[in-house]
């Protein structure tokens, strides 16, 4: 089995699939990050079987560490350029984020059936790509952030790094008027046994997989 972790809060939701890939056990990849990628495709396309959405189609963003944000439907790219966030209401499409010390942030209107996922390390919280995601769900969905659920998963953590932006992701959901706010709190400089860390491990590292589904 690939270690996938999931989130009581998006667990609630059946009509969603969630999951957060972490660390492959025993797997070398001490390796830049399109290598590293590549070694991992194949665990990660395990881990999408393994969760009921291997047979989907699979959207990612090119995540340059900005604040764009575009809207997933049947015409999309497998991975779209220039943006750190994909929204959706198309039953059946897997968004993908890959992360290693960011933050990955889940979003969904459960009336409207829209999610989001949105990839915010600490430029993207300081260009504010997470408000900027809750305000395209409101813009092209009729999302009300007032109804949305918001989960950040694990990341850097002070004092192994100098910005607590998981901190900053949370004020900023519910600056924007989201008031269901979840973080688990975990650091993944702190544990190698579960995750990859690009602070820790010097820039040569995996990356986990966040995945998001409306079925």
């Amino acid at each position: 089995m690939i270690p996938v972790e999931t989130f009581p809060a998006l667990s609630r939701l059946p009509w969603l699939r969630h999951g957060f890939v972490g660390r492959i056990p025993g797997l070398d990849l001490h390796l830049e990050r399109d290598q590293a990628l590549d070694r991992l495709a194949d665990f990660h396309a395990q881990a999408r079987r393994e969760l009921g959405v291997g047979g989907d189609p699979f959207f990612t963003a090119e995540q340059i560490h900005g604040a764009g944000v575009t809207v997933v439907d049947a015409h999309s790219p497998a991975c779209s350029s220039g943006v750190d966030a994909l929204v959706t209401d198309r039953p059946g499409a897997c968004l993908g984020i890959y992360v290693a010390d960011c933050a990955a942030v889940f979003l969904v209107d459960p009336v409207r059936r829209c999610i989001g996922l949105a990839h915010s390390g600490k430029k993207g919280t300081e260009l504010g790509v997470v408000p900027a995601t809750i305000e395209k769900m409101r813009a092209i969905f009729g999302a009300d952030p007032s109804r949305m659920l918001a989960q950040i998963s694990p990341c850097i953590r002070p004092p192994e790094y100098e910005t607590d932006f998981a901190a900053e992701i949370a004020r900023q959901c519910r600056a924007a008027g989201v008031t269901e706010v979840h973080d688990g709190g975990a650091n993944t400089a702190t544990d190698l046994q579960r995750y990859y860390s690009y602070r820790a491990e010097s820039g040569k590292t995996g990356r986990m997989l966040a995945l998001f589904e409306g079925v």
